[in-house]
């Protein structure tokens, strides 16, 4: 994608204002961590204790491991702790003079506080000491339109002229007809956009937020061949004769994304077409350095991701970054997919897969 095309714009300063305006972002995430780090006790346990992995931490606070590992890595990211291999983590001395230290004149974490309502940095906190996190809609009211927010210039601007395409056969299907399924679909936005430019076809969203869906509803209030279901993706039926199914940037969100592939497959028709939009990483913690706002990554994961991944009991816990393209791969065919194709566009932050039985 060309954004500078037509419009006279430079594009190397286009991406230089959208990694500025991005990073701020960062800003507001890894604040959140820091406010966690000390509201929850973790610098103070790491002050000191030299180098020590998620278990150890969690042994010496009580937290759970999980989501210390993610708070840890956001801060080695961050460089606020020093780390080799994004397992073993340092307070250094230094650090801890700003984030530790309470008496210090250098001491700054407790200027992190009320960035979120309080009613959800409490659940974060929570979730901290017991593993569970919040679903969506107890991550806020107006959670359900931050996604959105997020997703949706890319969406628009690739989605239907840029991905559809590579589809084969898949235009040809929408043209004439078919039965979509948007698993995990939020507010609608890739229904709306699938149903603007192919208005044969019939559609149907599936998301278990209450608040995401409730808005979804009163934006196809005027739509006959788009329909809602508040559920999860494991609640799907075993149709059978689905053409085209989406899971758009949702996956690593949800407790059992293994168990939400195994339903689509039920669903989609043997010919038919699973499309995966997920997050850029890699299961290499130097790799995934490489990514400038990496610790907005993490944060992002805490605050809302794996906060979500793991609002359930039995969960895989994936998070924001937990679904690289080889777990996506070997998850596609746990569920009895057996054709996977990655389709790199020019989308900084996510990656598509073309998925088939």
């Amino acid at each position: 994608m060309d954004v500078a095309e037509g419009q006279n714009l430079d594009i190397d300063l286009v991406r230089r204002y959208a990694l500025t305006t991005w990073i701020f972002k960062q800003g507001e995430m890894v604040s959140l961590m820091v406010h966690l780090g000390h509201r929850l006790g973790l610098y103070e346990a790491m002050d000191g204790a030299g180098p020590l992995t998620a278990g150890e931490l969690a042994s010496s606070t009580g937290c759970h491991e999980r989501w210390l590992l993610e708070w840890l890595r956001c801060h080695g990211a961050a460089g606020l702790l020093a780390t080799e291999d994004g397992d073993v983590f340092t307070l250094e001395a230094e650090a801890a003079a700003v984030l530790a230290r309470r008496g210090e004149p250098t001491y700054a974490a407790a200027v992190f506080a009320n960035l979120r309502p309080r009613e959800v940095v409490d659940g974060l906190a929570d979730a901290f000491r017991t593993g569970t996190g919040l679903d969506y809609d107890g991550q806020g009211e107006g959670s359900e339109h931050a996604v959105e927010a997020m997703c949706g210039p890319m969406s628009r601007a690739l989605f239907v002229p840029v991905l559809l395409p590579l589809l084969d056969g898949v235009g040809d299907k929408l043209k004439a007809g078919a039965r979509v399924l948007d698993v995990g679909c939020g507010t609608g936005l890739a229904l709306e956009l699938l149903a603007d430019a192919f208005p044969a076809s019939t559609y149907v969203g599936y998301d278990p937020s209450v608040r995401a869906i409730d808005t979804a509803r009163k934006r196809f209030a005027d739509r006959e061949n788009i329909s809602v279901v508040r559920a999860g993706g494991e609640e799907v039926p075993p149709s059978g004769d689905v053409d085209l199914a989406l899971t758009m940037d949702c996956l690593h969100d949800m407790p059992r994304p293994d168990r939400t592939l195994a339903a689509i497959r039920e669903a989609v028709t043997d010919e038919g077409t699973l499309v995966v939009k997920e997050i850029r990483s890699s299961p290499h913690w130097s790799a995934n350095l490489k990514n400038p706002v990496l610790p907005m990554m993490y944060a992002t994961s805490v605050a809302t991701c794996l906060s979500s991944a793991m609002s359930d009991h039995d969960t895989l816990g994936l998070g924001t970054l937990g679904l690289h393209p080889e777990r996506l791969a070997d998850l596609t065919i746990e569920a009895g997919f057996t054709r996977f194709t990655r389709h790199d566009l020019d989308d900084p932050t996510n990656i598509y897969y073309e998925v088939r039985p």
